[in-house]
């Protein structure tokens, strides 16, 4: 049985469809960047984070995967926003522009955990302050990074991705069932 490292109901409702039975293990940490911290360093950091504290909570032998995904652009991390002001400016840098969305994603055990971080390049549409207000007033960006939601209204924005979608919006299908499968835990069309 997989258990999961967090509270994103996004995760979860990812692993679900790709037919990953789990429990959910309640994990509190640090995501605040440290100092120079790259951001893939930063979501690798902050996945391993939550892996750990979940492992810890759990029988040796438990398989727990954790995620965690940032908005990047121009080398800057663009997290949550803290209001609404906060999020018209981050759509605002994003308007017409591509950008990186970093996902971590760890499975493993307590006394081993394996990561690795993907990469999508997503590009918005031009933007104008009528869009923005429209969709910061929707209540969307609140809780997410870069202040979109790709798999909402917020898709509305994206004009191209390359990469995985699943990734943008949390847990990238593919390379997390490889990596469920390398740690036992059969998906829908992966077998362990």
């Amino acid at each position: 049985m997989l258990h999961l490292a967090s509270r994103s109901p996004r995760r979860a409702e990812l692993l679900r469809l790709i037919g990953v039975d789990f429990v959910l293990v309640d994990v509190e940490v640090d995501e605040r960047q440290l100092a120079g911290e790259a951001p893939a360093a930063y979501v690798c950091r902050v996945a391993e984070d939550k892996a750990r504290v979940g492992a810890a909570a759990l029988p040796s032998d438990a398989v727990v995967l954790a995620a965690d995904t940032t908005v990047c652009l121009d080398g800057e991390i663009l997290g949550k926003p803290l209001d609404a002001d906060d999020a018209r400016r981050m759509l605002a840098r994003l308007s017409g522009r591509t950008h990186e969305v970093l996902t971590a994603v760890v499975v493993g055990t307590r006394a081993s955990l394996a990561a690795e971080v993907i990469t999508t390049r997503v590009e918005f549409m031009p933007l104008d302050g009528a869009v923005i207000a429209a969709y910061v007033a929707s209540g969307e960006p609140a809780d997410k990074a870069g202040a979109y939601g790709i798999q909402g209204v917020g898709g509305a924005l994206v004009k191209r991705i390359e990469g995985s979608y699943g990734a943008v919006v949390g847990l990238p299908l593919a390379e997390t069932a490889e990596m469920l499968a390398r740690a036992g835990i059969g998906t829908a069309l992966r077998s362990a």
